[in-house]
């Protein structure tokens, strides 16, 4: 797939992302699209989020001179079996831009193949093919975004080439309050009972199943040694930070001077979605981290304030710390044990730690990371891989010790019954 057009980030908080086509100019269904998204309850990185899915998409009409409007089930179809199919494409880093391919470095022999298990931690690496979740993404978006014009009436739309899926249009009748005839399955779950589990029901025809996977903790000892590699007492505090309070990690980096309350041992952050203020407790060892960074920082001519951000570049020109940024120190810190965790993974190892305290009440845990509802903890009380291959092995360890104990003795013969009698003056036979 040629990579022609692009998306281009604006920095207009009215219109933070633009489509443009091979020539330069905006895609005007698009441009629209944003607009909306922008006036609803999303962030600023939907329209962001949401373009690379229909960039990827303009691409693919392009190519074959479809006009968007124009396109049907079968285009859609088609280019679904391309993301399934197709390898990702390959970019090159900015270090080799502009340079003969001869001249690039090959990939380093000791890194694992692309889709393999890391060999510490046991994740698979990135692939070369688009992975389900990616394709679902991609589903959603387009069949939103169709959806929206057909409600609008744009173009010569007339059907939406992503539909839902078959067997959903084929629901049975149901008679309402006043006899008429109204049909099931519009929508996924329509008319679902509260006291009942959400059925799994799939929305669109070429949506993938998504394989659930189970959160992934970093073991005590691979975190020591995670963080021995950190360079900085920035970096210290934000690790200890991650994986005590299990904020999200582009919400740690919200925080205001004043929102690190040493006395109440809480730090406040802005949750991601919602945009709510919410304090978070935290162990003592990251405000000691914190200080220690403040005190360093503060001698270079970092600005300090109340009102000035909380974490910021370690060189100068003085920046606010973003979360690409973060996310660089902490491959860095990765890739000296060979790693793959993601800062993700801190959130969901400060939940196992939570979690395994059993003074800790669930409901506090649930209100700690943010989360909806209380049955988004389920996922965590399944067993891991590391448990389960744990579990395992000591099971043949009992089994392999028991074959090899000796057998027990055999038990001396019981007295005769008459005997007895005849000794005890019992009854006789």
């Amino acid at each position: 797939m040629p990579e022609i057009g692009k998306l281009l980030e604006t920095g207009d908080p009215w219109e933070p992302y633009l489509l443009l086509d091979p020539f330069g100019s905006p895609v005007e269904p698009v441009s629209v699209y944003f607009k909306d998204l922008m006036a609803g309850p999303y962030s600023p990185l939907t329209p962001r989020s949401y373009g690379m899915d229909l960039l990827r998409w303009w691409r693919f009409l392009w190519v074959l001179g479809i006009e968007w409007d124009r396109a049907t089930s079968e285009d859609a179809r088609d280019f679904t079996l391309w993301m399934k199919l197709g390898d990702k494409p390959v970019r090159v880093h900015w270090r080799h831009r502009g340079k003969d391919p001869s001249e690039i470095p090959p990939p380093r022999a000791d890194r694992p193949a692309p889709g393999t298990p890391n060999p510490v931690t046991g994740k698979p690496t990135v692939g070369t093919k688009y992975s389900p979740r990616t394709r679902a993404h991609f589903e959603t978006v387009l069949r939103t975004f169709y959806d929206w014009h057909l409600d609008n009436n744009s173009g010569a739309l007339l059907v939406n080439p992503f539909p839902l899926d078959r067997s959903r249009h084929r629901g049975k009748r149901r008679p309402n309050g006043q006899g008429e005839q109204g049909r099931q399955g519009e929508r996924a779950n329509s008319h679902h009972n509260p006291m009942d589990e959400f059925k799994k029901e799939r929305k669109g025809r070429y949506r993938p199943t998504i394989p659930k996977q189970i959160p992934r903790r970093i073991p005590d000892d691979k975190y020591t040694e995670v963080f021995a590699g950190l360079r900085s007492h920035r970096d210290r505090a934000l690790l200890a930070f991650w994986v005590s309070n299990g904020a999200r990690a582009e919400e740690l980096l919200s925080p205001k001077q004043c929102d690190a309350k040493v006395g109440q041992q809480t730090i406040g952050v802005i949750r991601k979605g919602t945009g709510e203020y919410q304090e978070l407790p935290a162990n003592t060892d990251a405000f000691v981290w914190l200080r220690l960074y403040q005190e360093e920082a503060w001698k270079k001519g970092v600005p300090r304030g109340r009102a000035q951000p909380l974490w910021w570049t370690l060189r100068r020109p003085w920046r606010p710390l973003e979360y690409d940024a973060a996310r660089m120190m902490f491959n860095r810190a990765n890739a000296l044990l060979g790693a793959n965790w993601t800062l993700h993974d801190l959130r969901h190892t400060a939940t196992f730690l939570m979690l395994d305290d059993p003074d800790m009440p669930p409901v506090y845990v649930q209100k700690i990371l943010g989360h909806k509802h209380l049955s988004t903890l389920d996922i965590y009380s399944r067993p891991t891989k590391d448990d389960v291959i744990s579990a395992g092995l000591a099971h043949h360890a009992r089994q392999e010790k028991k074959r090899n104990d000796p057998p027990p003795a055999t038990p001396a013969p019981a007295y005769n019954r008459e005997s007895l009698n005849v000794l005890f003056g019992g009854p006789s036979a």
